[in-house]
């Protein structure tokens, strides 16, 4: 398994996440991070994904037919190395001082014989000039008109830097679900306070631990008779119903579209993690024996207008 790093510039912003990141699905990829940043030059993506290294020429090609795309770039991702957007606007160096200038040469002083025999010429008398005042003269002056005031440039966006992964911190997981049977369904402060508690590289495997416990849970309590569903009946009956209780919930397909989730923060702080766990466990026991595939396709938090989570077998 390789990833590979997508760099692309848009001239539009919606729904440029999406499409890109079904593209990438289709070739085979899995998302592993993205990032919408807005810049004088258009819409920058950053998206990273992880799959089969044999893929990558197909990948191209679907990027290459992309029409909304006005350029990319498919690189390897290079791991803790910060990498700025192909196309992000560059700033001048501010602290960028000239070297100084060469000193004059010196001039050679004329010999004192050639100075002697330069003669002065006479003075030439000027006569008085009688000036004429005209009607101009006694015009009051225009105003300039004010310059225009610069246009703002906005800054180029920060370079990713790159956190390593942990495992789930089990002991954190355990402490925020120990009440899990008084409280749900309100167990987003217990889930937020779990955002907080855990290292930053543990975040993402932590809350989709707690999503498996609690869509495990929610199986065994309410919807253990019912097994052996297909995929899209699955979704339409537990998933989706079961999904309402942390967000507003739509299902287009064999997509889940969550607005407004309290869940994902600003700056690439996603808990996506948690509602792909929580459907795991909801729905691995339910559906007809096969693998549970659920792709995250864009999150609010990376500048999306709301989160999209792919789910197939």
């Amino acid at each position: 398994m390789a990833e590979l790093e997508i760099q692309a510039l848009a001239l539009q912003r919606e729904g440029l996440l999406v499409e890109v990141g079904r593209l990438a699905g289709a070739c085979g990829y899995t998302l592993v991070r993205q990032r919408l940043v807005q810049d004088p030059h258009g819409s920058l993506l950053t998206m990273v994904v992880r799959g089969s290294w044999f893929k990558k020429r197909a990948l191209r090609r679907a990027l290459e037919g992309c029409d909304r795309l006005v350029s990319f770039e498919l690189m390897p991702s290079a791991e803790g190395e910060p990498r700025l957007h192909f196309a992000a606007t560059r700033q001048l160096n501010a602290h960028y001082v000239p070297p100084p200038a060469p000193e004059p040469e010196p001039v050679d002083e004329p010999a004192e014989e050639i100075v002697a025999a330069v003669v002065a010429p006479p003075p030439v008398e000027v006569a008085a000039v009688t000036t004429t005042e005209s009607f101009e003269d006694f015009l009051p002056l225009r105003p300039r008109a004010p310059s225009p005031a610069p246009v703002p440039v906005e800054p180029p966006p920060a370079p990713f830097v790159e956190v390593a992964a942990l495992d789930a911190d089990t002991a954190a997981v355990e402490q925020a679900l120990a009440t899990l049977d008084h409280d749900y369904p309100r167990i987003l402060p217990r889930l937020l306070a779990l955002d907080r508690a855990v290292a930053a590289g543990a975040r993402e495997s932590s809350l989709q631990l707690a999503g498996q416990r609690v869509g495990a849970w929610l199986f065994a309590r309410e919807y253990a008779l019912d097994t052996g569903l297909a995929l899209d009946a699955a979704l339409a009956s537990i998933g989706a119903p079961a999904l309402h209780a942390f967000a507003e919930i739509e299902l287009q397909g064999g997509q889940l579209h969550i607005r407004h989730s309290p869940l994902c923060a600003e700056h690439g702080h996603s808990g996506c993690s948690f509602f792909s766990g929580f459907l795991e466990g909801l729905l691995g026991p339910a559906i007809v024996p096969g693998r549970l595939s659920i792709f995250p396709v864009c999150c609010r938090s990376c500048g999306a207008d709301e989160c999209v989570l792919a789910v197939s077998d």
